[in-house]
């Protein structure tokens, strides 16, 4: 398994990122000033994007793994990764995302702590109703990480 950092040419990720945020114009709105991150094992297996907020906190803006790679550890690893890679840097990793149970329970497992609310985020920002697991969704959760614990 290896996992680079992306500097040029992030647009060439775009497929796999609009799996996690199904919107091309939202993307762009963060990845060219976010670092990009890619976790190959043989193949592409997954991506992420996190993108400084302040000195002390940055945002794990996109997170991630073709479908049929999903389950097996791939997105966990890279998420491993850039808490290790932030954790001088920052000290403070938040995370958007919409009120899924399983996606937030997949945070929490890293220590993510819910810290805020966005109502209507997805409804209000986005150009066509986006579903998870067949529910709508609509406020965005915000959830924060202590990466200096």
């Amino acid at each position: 398994m290896k996992i680079e950092k992306i500097s040029e040419n992030k647009k060439r990720f775009l497929d796999l990122l609009l799996l996690a945020d199904e919107q091309e114009r939202m993307i762009d709105k963060y990845l060219s000033s976010g670092d990009l991150f890619a976790l190959y094992d043989g193949d592409l297996k997954s991506v992420c994007v996190v993108l400084p907020v302040d000195k002390d906190t940055c945002e794990l803006k996109n997170i991630a793994t073709y479908e049929r790679y999903q389950g097996k550890g791939y997105g966990r690893a890279l998420l491993n990764f850039i808490f290790s890679f932030y954790k001088s840097i920052y000290k403070t990793m938040l995370v958007g995302t919409g009120e899924v149970p399983a996606i937030l329970s997949f945070y929490e497992s890293f220590g993510f702590k819910e810290s805020g609310r966005v109502k209507n985020f997805f409804t209000d920002n986005y150009d066509h109703p986006m579903f998870e697991n067949g529910v709508q969704l609509m406020d965005m959760i915000y959830l924060r990480k202590d990466l200096q614990e």
